[in-house]
């Protein structure tokens, strides 16, 4: 229920923090399990939102371990279809607890369940396909020791900034393949780097490649033109919306800058809280209004206000 409901939300949410999301392949966004989603990750926790948000059929995400710091945690983050997976930074003696990870996904997947892993295993805030981690091959030699019939779904996911609130995102889908490339009578090791050729032959053309100075490049790549006639006729209600939404948007944005800004969390953080903390400002911008003003057509500000903040974010700057 936490899970269905939350969707809803960050999908209507979406229309504000993401700019345009652009995406290859919309007819995959149907495709059902039993499915890996084998991602590249750029942007944090975000990544994992963007794509669940956007496919039909529940995702179950892989996420860090060190996230789960208690059994409360651990039982609300499992209601969001999220699971653990160790590195040995987090600590050898939880490396264990990657296995019942793996079991868990291969329920899943006899379930005709959706999983998403990234595959790179580390989350960097730049234009470029790294080296992939053993994770993924794994789970899908296990799946096929076990027959399930998996399929994996190469995604790469590309965003304009790693830095400002409305962003552009380029979402692209390889193409499908399956487990019976590998030779089932093959060792794991052999098993093991034929599926990440396959994996990284694949994700190599989906993931941009831009060096974080190459302003050319990002402008060519990343910027989408806003026509003058949509400026002209955004700009009173962008300007409504800076100053509309600057009180709430800048402290997060200075304590997210002083806390975060060595970490790769800046641009997730920055869309979560203001995510979370917006409809308890509309209600209060639309509650002092109302008792000075005492008309009821104020509740009307809960359209407007986040047309205003949309208008803002399709006129902004949109590189870092």
């Amino acid at each position: 229920m936490l899970y269905s409901v939350l969707k809803v939300i960050v999908r209507l949410a979406a229309k504000i923090f993401c700019r345009k999301i652009i995406i290859n392949k919309r007819e995959l966004l149907k495709e059902k399990g039993p499915l890996i989603l084998a991602c590249n990750h750029p942007n944090s926790f975000l990544d994992a939102v963007l794509i669940d948000i956007l496919f039909e059929q529940p995702i179950w995400s892989l996420t860090r371990g060190d996230a789960f710091l208690n059994k409360t945690i651990f039982r609300l983050f499992y209601k969001l279809k999220m699971l653990p997976v160790y590195r040995p930074s987090e600590g050898v003696e939880n490396l264990s607890e990657n296995y019942k990870t793996f079991d868990a996904c291969i329920e899943i997947f006899r379930r005709a369940g959706v999983v998403l892993i990234f595959s790179e295993g580390l989350c960097e805030n730049e234009w470029h396909l790294r080296s992939l981690k053993k994770g993924t091959a794994r789970l899908a030699i296990k799946c096929q020791d076990e027959n399930i019939p998996l399929k994996v779904l190469p995604v790469g996911i590309n965003y304009s900034s790693f830095r400002r609130f409305g962003k552009n995102i380029f979402i692209n889908f390889g193409n499908l393949f399956t487990t019976d490339e590998m030779d089932s009578k093959a060792g794991e090791g052999i098993r093991n780097q034929v599926f990440n050729n396959r994996l990284q032959q694949e994700l190599k053309p989906l993931v941009f490649e831009i060096e974080k100075k190459d302003r050319e490049k990002q402008k060519e790549l990343l910027e989408i033109k806003t026509s003058l006639l949509t400026k002209i006729l955004l700009a009173i209600p962008a300007a409504i919306g800076w100053m509309v939404h600057a009180p709430l948007y800048l402290p997060i944005k200075y304590w997210v800058l002083k806390k975060y800004s060595k970490t790769v969390h800046v641009d997730s953080m920055l869309i979560a809280l203001p995510l979370f903390s917006y409809p308890f400002y509309l209600l209060l911008i639309t509650l002092l209004l109302f008792f000075l003003l005492k008309s009821c057509w104020l509740f009307l500000l809960f359209i407007i206000l986040p047309f205003t903040a949309w208008s803002y974010v399709q006129v902004k700057g949109q590189l870092d």
